[in-house]
């Protein structure tokens, strides 16, 4: 492995570095007529029109990745179906973000993406609970494969809704997924990874509030496909259990399907523009972006910590430390609608 790191940290720096200059100048390009604007809307937390091409920047420097992991020889079966499925998200969300497509348009696409990294093998065939593992059927593991690919691409968009927040997530998510396949003797999957991490930083250069850009939907349901199929891949080659990459990803993935249980559970129609995600609740109350987007990625540290320690525990400390974050999770369920509660004592 010690040979892999001269190639790691150098396509990583020029991942970085090329979606840094490609997100500034996409950032700089605002009101020119280049580029879709996202305007102020009922989901939106923005007053302005702000452009939202920085997902192009991102997909820049993770392409630059993929090409540069072919080039050094490090082929992986799994990474040409991870491409292709990306590619076809990314064009869909591409001319989504240029004018609306369908709903219908957009789920048959990102259909069409999980049923192709399940032709390459990518699927959730099994729960590997610590101590417990569940064999699915076949027709089962494809469903659950369809609904978790699907839900991640989609959940990931419905989160990218405030300054700095989906870029952090990308930046410690894929980091810590990264981790895992360096310290599980993985050197291409470690790479592919790590390129994520990395093209999402130089994005979030540009998106740390005040946000200069935002991702659109070319770059935030595209993180959402490479997350699912990292996480897949991963459990695929024993680096982790797949509820690691859950852990990892669960400030998206637990804000997500919470609204929209919660959601569901009022009537209201899930697929109209809505601000009730936990961390628009908190800037509705008063806190600023930046407050907010910085309690997430103290959050998002202290998971990706667990993430990587867990795989090393036994199933009894596994538990606990699943316990442990479903409380933590609770409590700030309730801290958030004690701050809305403040807000509303206390108007001024």
């Amino acid at each position: 492995m010690s040979s892999a790191i001269v190639p790691l940290v150098v396509v990583s720096v020029l991942a970085l570095g090329l979606s840094l200059w490609l997100t500034r100048w996409l950032a700089t390009r605002a009101g020119s007529g280049f580029g879709p604007l996202d305007h102020p809307n009922e989901r939106s937390l923005h007053v302005a029109p702000v452009p939202r091409s920085g997902g192009l920047g991102v997909l820049a420097g993770v392409m630059l990745t993929l090409l540069a992991a072919f080039g050094l020889g490090w082929m992986d079966g799994a990474l040409v179906w991870i491409a292709g499925a990306l590619i076809l998200v990314a064009l869909v969300s591409f001319f989504d973000d240029l004018g609306d497509l369908s709903p219908l348009a957009r789920l048959a696409a990102h259909g069409l993406a999980a049923g192709w990294l399940m032709l390459g093998g990518l699927g959730w065939s099994h729960l590997d609970l610590p101590g417990v593992t569940l064999v699915f059927p076949g027709w089962l593991a494809l469903v659950l494969t369809l609904l978790f690919v699907i839900w991640m691409i989609n959940l990931y968009n419905f989160m990218d809704g405030m300054d700095g927040l989906a870029g952090g997530m990308a930046v410690f998510g894929f980091l810590t997924l990264a981790w895992l396949g360096w310290r599980g003797d993985e050197p291409v999957y470690a790479l592919i990874c790590l390129g994520v991490a990395a093209a999402s930083a130089g994005f979030l250069a540009s998106n740390f509030p005040p946000a200069r850009i935002f991702l659109g939907d070319v770059g935030s349901s595209s993180l959402g496909l490479l997350a699912a199929a990292l996480a897949l891949w991963g459990a695929q080659l024993g680096l982790f259990a797949l509820w690691v990459a859950w852990l990892a990803f669960s400030p998206f993935i637990v804000d997500a399907t919470w609204t929209l249980l919660a959601r569901l559970a009022r009537g209201e129609r899930v697929w109209e523009a809505h601000r009730s995600h936990h961390y628009q609740r908190l800037v509705l109350a008063g806190w600023s972006h930046r407050r907010t987007v910085l309690r997430a990625y103290g959050l998002m540290a202290a998971l990706s910590a667990c993430a990587i320690a867990a795989p090393g525990l036994t199933p009894s400390d596994q538990w606990l430390l699943l316990g442990a974050w479903a409380v933590i999770y609770g409590v700030i369920h309730l801290k958030v609608g004690l701050v809305e509660r403040n807000a509303q004592m206390d108007p001024a």
